[in-house]
């Protein structure tokens, strides 16, 4: 709760309009109308929708009224789609996010590189654990779904999702995380079942695409919380989601969370990979930053490109996470960071999972910045890129470059008519 409290009427006389307006695009809008929504007129008087019409009682489909979409990331980034048509990295619309769950359809993409995504049966896929285990064991889908099955919530989020002076929405700065509902089997459960030898100490995760995308994790990992998931969001999971099992190391970057899974091996030292390739840094201390995410935040009302109608009530919201496990409390600053007040988090937080914040804010109409940080349950604070600068002794520039993942604060501005734009900038 923010310390400036305001009355009903106050509320109601501010305009307390807390959906600011959010512009995607002509485009995006379009693309969102095409894909998800029959041609319907666009007037009030519109007839409704036939409730039982083939896309209404087969899957469902939003009101043609939302149209969130996900976008290339980055933007102006290296080309995509390629010269085959192919999107590598698709952004996920934080912006007008609700809740904590991310619905599947606007789950952030990061695919491997020089790979399409393949078309699985999952009545002939397979996933063979392997290596250093007592027993070699080869599973069908029916075979996995047998085990005891577990469901969790967890956020994924990609090494690129790195803000920089010339992103403008929070789409674009942040866009490249989301959270969803996993099930699946725990992958020590299958583990204990194979029976590990004394000398396994790491694990590679293979994928079954071309390119055979794979990663080593600690076998410490595998045996804390590591899953092999089937299910998101209470249905199997999607194509662009690694269709049909892909595994889920809570709280590392998103790399590491290899796709359609088809392949354990059980090994006794660290093996290169593709997807390990050019995610370590020749800097040791650089190296040691690349693996776990966070702890991290962001505001996502308002924010870059979004409006704020008029002085006023509104409800700062925002999203925080960490890889270290669930977050503790999230800080808001509403005067670019001289003075820290404690957010209201709006769910119970869950470790590796993004938990929402709110703080009441009443703005006087003066141009300000907005900041949040967060801390997680080990005692992880999230930094300003200031002082990550002094910390690795260079120039101290908002614009600086934060080595292995960028967890540093992300400030908005906001001008005296309201609009929103990106502090870094």
């Amino acid at each position: 709760m923010g310390s400036e409290r305001t009355s009903r009427r106050e509320l109601l006389k501010g305009g307390a309009a807390l959906a600011g307006g959010v512009t995607l695009g002509e485009l995006a809008s379009s693309q969102a109308q095409a894909h998800d929504h029959p041609m319907t007129p666009g007037s009030q008087n519109a007839s409704p929708m036939i409730l039982g019409s083939k896309e209404l009682v087969e899957y469902g489909q939003r009101s043609r009224y939302v149209t969130s979409v996900r976008i290339q990331h980055p933007p102006g980034g290296r080309p995509s789609p390629d010269l085959f048509g192919k999107v590598f990295h698709v952004a996920s619309p934080l912006q007008d996010s609700v809740g904590v769950i991310t619905p599947s359809s606007l789950h952030y993409v990061a695919t491997t590189r020089g790979s399409y995504m393949p078309d699985i049966d999952p009545k002939l896929h397979t996933l063979t654990i392997h290596g250093l285990v007592d027993q070699p064991l080869t599973l069908t889908m029916d075979d996995l779904k047998r085990f005891p099955s577990v469901t969790r919530l967890h956020f994924i989020e990609c090494a690129g999702n790195r803000h920089t002076p010339r992103q403008k929405t929070v789409q674009e700065t942040h866009g490249m995380t989301s959270c969803a509902e996993w099930t699946g089997v725990l992958l020590s459960t299958l583990l204990k079942e194979c029976g590990l030898k004394g000398s396994a100490t790491w694990f590679v995760a293979e994928g079954a695409e071309e390119v055979k995308g794979a990663s080593s994790m600690p076998i410490a990992k595998a045996m804390d919380d590591c899953l092999i998931a089937y299910g998101m969001n209470g249905e199997a999971l999607r194509p662009q989601q690694g269709f049909p099992v892909r595994i889920i190391p809570p709280g590392f970057e998103g790399i590491f969370h290899t796709k359609y899974l088809r392949r354990i091996k059980v090994v006794d030292r660290y093996y290169m990979n593709y997807n390990d390739f050019g995610h370590l840094r020749e800097d040791p201390k650089e190296a040691a930053l690349s693996e776990q995410i966070g702890p991290k935040s962001v505001i996502t009302y308002p924010s870059g490109g979004q409006q704020l109608p008029g002085r006023g009530f509104y409800e700062i919201s925002g999203l925080a996470w960490s890889g270290g496990g669930a977050i503790r409390t999230v800080e808001v600053s509403t005067d670019g960071g001289k003075k820290w007040n404690l957010a209201e988090l709006k769910t119970t937080p869950q470790r590796m999972a993004h938990v929402r914040f709110g703080y009441q804010w009443t703005w006087d109409g003066n141009a300000t910045e907005i900041l949040s940080r967060a801390t997680d349950e080990i005692g992880q604070v999230q930094a300003l890129r200031e002082q990550i600068a002094q910390w690795w002794n260079v120039p101290v520039e908002r614009n600086y470059r934060v080595p292995g993942l960028d967890n540093s604060v992300m400030p908005w501005k906001i001008a005296k008519d309201g609009s929103v734009t990106n502090g870094l900038a």
